[in-house]
């Protein structure tokens, strides 16, 4: 899996390609926390449309980057989430907690 990112103006954009699964997320998870103490921002942006699967590890991830976020009185919001990942986003109830778009 591969993540890039672009912050301006106090948003974070970060762009996932690939499989977004088990034995990726962990250091996902840490180039986001990362990436967030880097660009403290007010916004962080997860464009997933470039990934071509997502398992639960998904859902960690984008919960610990609500919280990290929560943190910096920030918000998180989600774009381009293709169908297979929206399924599991979906069936676990995320878009009550972030702003999926």
């Amino acid at each position: 899996m591969e993540i890039q990112e672009k912050a301006v103006d106090r948003k974070l954009l970060l762009t996932f390609s690939g499989e977004l699964d088990h034995h990726g997320a962990r250091d996902a998870l840490r180039r986001i926390e990362l990436a967030i103490d880097a660009a403290l921002p007010k916004t962080l942006v997860l464009d997933l449309g470039g990934l071509t699967f997502m398992d639960s590890s998904g859902i960690a991830l984008i919960l610990r980057s609500q919280q990290r976020m929560q943190m910096l009185d920030g918000s998180v919001i989600v774009y381009h989430v293709p169908p297979q990942p929206r399924r599991v986003l979906d069936a676990a109830g995320i878009g009550r907690l972030v702003t999926i778009k």
